[in-house]
C-alpha cells in the first residue's frame, strides 16, 4: 500500500509516466520472486511484432506533412471544391482537420498547424467568432477515427499483445472505424449547415478548383495507394506505411522542396521523439500487464463490478463516464497501454467485441481532448488563438454536446462498428 500511494503522489508530482509504469511491474515482479528480465523479455517480443514499423514510419510522414505547406494546399482544395455550398467553408475546416489528424495522430498538431488557416477563413466567411473557436478546437480531433490514425493501429498491438478475444488485426481497427467517424463528421456537419444557413455563398470557380487541383495534385493519390493497397491485399500495415513516408518524402523534399536536407535531422528528431516515448511506454505496460494478469486483478475487477453492475447496458454507461474522464487526464497513447488490458478483459465477460470496445475508447478519448475542465486541446486552442479559457468551454459546449450524443450511438450500436467486419 505504502509502494502504490508512493507511486501515485510521484505520478501526481509530474514524474515520467513510463518511470512511474515501470516501477510498479519491477516492484510486483520482484514481491511475486520473477526474474525482473521478465521486463526486458517482454521489450524484446514487442521489437518483433511486424506491424510495429507502422509507427515510426506513419508518424514520420505525417511530420513531414505539418513541416511542409500541405496543409494550405488541403485547405485551399476543400476551400475551393465545397465552399460554394451552404456551410461550404465549415465543411472544409471539419474535412481537413479530420484528414490531417488522421495522418498525424495527433489532435495538437492540427490546431497548431491548420488553426492559423482555418480560424480566420471561418470568420471572413461570416461565421461568428465562438462557433469558429468551438469548430476548431474540437474538430483538431476528428480524424483518430480514421486510417491511419496511429491510436488505431496501438489498440489493435496492445489487444494482440494480451492473446484474448479472437483475432483483432490494424486492417479491422481500420474498417470499424470508418462508419463511427462518419458519423461524427456528418453530424458536426450538419451543425455547420444549420449555423451557415444565412451566409452569402462563393461561387463556385472551375479556375479556382483546377488551381487547386493541380496544386495538391502529388498529395491527392495518398489515401488511395495506401487505403487502396491495404485493403486489395498488396501491401501489409508495415509495407503500406513505409511507402507512405518514402512517398511524402519525395514529394516534400524533390517535388514540392519545402524541406531541405538541412531540415531532415530536426523532422526526424521530433517524430521519434514521440515514438520513443509511446514504445517505452508500450514495453514497460505490457510487462506491467503480464503482472496484473498473473494476479488475477481482471478476473478481480469483473468479480467486484459484477457484484454491482448486472448488465452491459450499465457497465457501458459507467465506462464512457469513465474514458471521458480519463481522456481529459492522459493522452491518448498512454491510456490506451494502461487501460485496454484491464478493460478488454472485463468488457469480455460482458459480453461487448474487443472491436466494438476499441472503437468506444477511441471515440471516447477523442471528445476528452476537449472536455472541460482540464481537456488537452482547450489549453492548446487558448494559446494557439490568445482567448481565455473560458471563452474556448463555452465556444466547444455545443460541439461537446453534438459529439457526446454520437459516442452514446457508437456505444449502443455496435452494428455502426462492426458492419463492415461481417461480426455484427
Amino acid at each position: 500500500m505504502i509502494v502504490t500511494i508512493g507511486l501515485i503522489l510521484l505520478a501526481l508530482s509530474g514524474a515520467p509516466l513510463f518511470a512511474v509504469i515501470g516501477a510498479g511491474a519491477l516492484w510486483g515482479f520482484y514481491q511475486s520472486e520473477i526474474d525482473l528480465s521478465v521486463v526486458g523479455i517482454e521489450f524484446f517480443r514487442l521489437a518483433e511484432t511486424p506491424v510495429l514499423l507502422a509507427i515510426p514510419l506513419f508518424t514520420f510522414a505525417g511530420y513531414l506533412l505539418s513541416e511542409g505547406n500541405a496543409p494550405s494546399r488541403l485547405v485551399r482544395l476543400t476551400q475551393s471544391l465545397l465552399g460554394w455550398m451552404p456551410g461550404g467553408m465549415a465543411f472544409v475546416a471539419l474535412i481537413a482537420c479530420a484528414l490531417f489528424t488522421a495522418f498525424t495522430g495527433a489532435s495538437g498538431v492540427t490546431i497548431v498547424a491548420l488553426g492559423a488557416l482555418l480560424y480566420p477563413a471561418l470568420k471572413q466567411a461570416g461565421y461568428k467568432k465562438n462557433f469558429s473557436l468551438g469548430l476548431v478546437t474540437t474538430s483538431g480531433s476528428l480524424g483518430l477515427l480514421f486510417a491511419p490514425a496511429l491510436p488505431l493501429i496501438l489498440y489493435a498491438v496492445v489487444a494482440q499483445q494480451l492473446g484474448i478475444g479472437g483475432s483483432i488485426t490494424v486492417d479491422d481497427m481500420f474498417l470499424a472505424g470508418i462508419l463511427p467517424g462518419l458519423l461524427m463528421l456528418f453530424i458536426l456537419m450538419a451543425w455547420g449547415l444549420y449555423s451557415g444557413r444565412h451566409l452569402q455563398l462563393t461561387p463556385f470557380s472551375f479556375t479556382q478548383a483546377s488551381s487547386a487541383i493541380k496544386a495538391a495534385a502529388w498529395e491527392l493519390p495518398l489515401p488511395v495507394i495506401l487505403l487502396g493497397g491495404i485493403y486489395s491485399g498488396y501491401f501489409a500495415i508495415s509495407e503500406a506505411a513505409a511507402v507512405t513516408a518514402v512517398y511524402v518524402l519525395f514529394v516534400e523534399m524533390v517535388i514540392h522542396k519545402e524541406i531541405s536536407f538541412r531540415q531532415l535531422p530536426r523532422i526526424m528528431h521530433e517524430a521519434m521523439l514521440l515514438v520513443g516515448g509511446i514504445l517505452v511506454i508500450l514495453g514497460l505496460s505490457l510487462a506491467s500487464t503480464n503482472y496484473m494478469i498473473d494476479s488475477d486483478v481482471p478476473g478481480m475487477l469483473f468479480n467486484w463490478l459484477h457484484e454491482r453492475v448486472h448488465d452491459p447496458l450499465t457497465f457501458l454507461i459507467l465506462l464512457n463516464i469513465f474514458l471521458l474522464i480519463l481522456g481529459t487526464m492522459l493522452d491518448i497513447f498512454s491510456a490506451l497501454v494502461l487501460m485496454v488490458p484491464l478493460l478488454l478483459p472485463v468488457a469480455l465477460e460482458y459480453g461487448i467485441d474487443p472491436i466494438h470496445l476499441g472503437i468506444i475508447f477511441l471515440a471516447n478519448m477523442q471528445i476528452g481532448y476537449f472536455t472541460p475542465p482540464v481537456g488537452m486541446n482547450l489549453f492548446i486552442a487558448s494559446y494557439r488563438f490568445g482567448k481565455p479559457i473560458a471563452e474556448i468551454y463555452r465556444a466547444t459546449l455545443p460541439w461537446f454536446l453534438l459529439l457526446f450524443g454520437a459516442v452514446l450511438v457508437i456505444t449502443y450500436w455496435p452494428s455502426l462498428s462492426l458492419a463492415l467486419l461481417n461480426r455484427n
